[in-house]
């Protein structure tokens, strides 16, 4: 893109690889993994963070390495999913998708349609039926999956799928959590739905279970 004229530039949360790469332009953040632009849902604050980055476009002596110079109120360190202990091993998580999705509504509503759900492709309203794709793919044996999925995109290759889906039941147990308690931190939202939840007992679960099969890179794009 930078040879025909076209400057670029990026977003980096560690120095030392905008540093070993040297990109034309970046912009270091001082934020944790998950929060590229600071706290989640402070727009103020975010598009300070895009403003800057922008500001190195019309930088001419690369490569340019600015740091952003506000730390904001993100946490410290993101939980990690490894890191929290599994409460909830019995509950139906397709009977708390359908329980929760009042809350994804209220959030849709209070946020105009700002969403990440969608990776997969599936709408939130057949989430069910991919919970028991999941359970399939982590009841499976040795590296077989189940039958493909009917309504996967024939461009996007099953165990991507897996992750996408993966991605999509998270976001929207989080998104519900928020619009049902706004005032919970990224951490609170990660216990919640790590220890918590069944949906997250799944996907954990479905991790492991790749992960004794041998599918380490899938299984790393679940329970992170």
């Amino acid at each position: 893109m930078e040879a025909p004229g076209l400057p670029t530039t990026t977003l980096v949360l560690l120095k030392e690889h905008a540093q070993r790469v040297k990109p034309p332009r970046a912009l270091f953040v001082p934020f944790p993994y998950g929060f590229a632009l600071g706290k989640a849902d402070d727009p103020a604050f975010q598009h300070r963070v895009i403003a800057a980055a922008l500001a190195l476009l019309p930088a001419t002596n690369a490569p340019v390495l600015a740091e952003f110079p506000e730390a904001g109120d993100a946490p410290a360190r993101l939980i990690q999913a490894s890191a929290l202990p599994r409460s909830n091993s019995d509950g139906d998580p397709a009977d708390e998708i359908t329980a929760t999705r009042r809350y994804y509504l209220r959030w849709l509503e209070e946020h105009g349609g700002r969403t990440q759900v969608g990776l997969s492709g599936i709408s939130q309203q057949r989430f069910r039926g991919l919970v028991g794709f999941l359970q399939q793919c982590r009841d499976g044996v040795a590296e077989d999956y189940p039958e493909d999925y009917p309504e996967r995109h024939a461009d996007k290759p099953l165990p991507q799928f897996i992750r996408h889906a993966a991605d999509d039941l998270k976001a929207f147990m989080i998104e519900a959590r928020m619009a049902q308690r706004p005032q919970d931190g990224a951490n609170q939202l990660q216990e919640w739905f790590w220890g918590e939840t069944a949906v997250g007992h799944l996907l954990s679960s479905l991790a492991a279970s790749l992960r004794e099969r041998g599918d380490e890179r899938t299984a790393a794009g679940i329970a992170r």
